[in-house]
């Protein structure tokens, strides 16, 4: 079975990719049918030089790209259709995964539940606010409504009170006066 796929070439920890046809079963560094173009990743933006026909050629053919060269062909419009899943996780790390997600969305919950607590707590606090000042208003009210009705005393029936007033000799004078005696 013919499979396209990609085959590291470049220098060391400057690697550069060719598109190319091989058997499935053969070493990816080993002999390639035809070398169907290359992708240099380290280049702004990636540099993709692809031969658009002979993919086509070979997709009639029977050839099946693997998973990365069917994204990258998709990208570049080569072929239509969605993208795979190059990614493979193991069972066990599926299940920490899940675990993780498990506890972010009861912990989401939890904070939904805090702000309507809290949001409850406010409303019933404006509430209680309202009433109170209710309340105080009321209480204002009768107690003007009190005032208005109770009789007012006339201004004759008080009687007003007589100042006593007590002469005392100024302070400073008095020391004065002793101080020329002593002469």
């Amino acid at each position: 079975m013919l499979s396209i796929r990609l085959t590291r070439v470049g220098k060391k920890k400057l690697p550069m990719y060719r598109l190319t046809v091989m058997e499935k079963g053969r070493d990816p560094w080993g002999h390639a049918l035809e070398i169907l173009g290359s992708i240099n990743p380290h280049t702004t933006p990636r540099t993709t030089q692809l031969k658009t026909d002979r993919i086509q050629y070979w997709i009639e053919k029977g050839a099946s790209p693997t998973d990365t060269v069917w994204n990258l062909l998709i990208d570049e419009k080569v072929i239509t259709g969605e993208k795979r899943t190059t990614v493979h996780l193991t069972k066990k790390r599926r299940g920490k995964m899940g675990a993780k997600v498990e506890e972010a969305k009861a912990k989401e919950e939890e904070a939904k539940v805090k702000a309507e607590e809290a949001k409850a707590t406010e409303i019933a606090e404006k509430e209680l606010a309202k009433e109170t000042t209710k309340a105080e208003e009321a209480a204002a009210l009768s107690a003007k409504a009190e005032e208005a009705e109770a009789p007012k005393e006339s201004p004759e029936a008080e009687s007003p009170k007589e100042e006593v007033k007590t002469e005392e000799a100024p302070a400073e004078e008095a020391p004065a006066e002793t101080e020329k005696s002593a002469e």
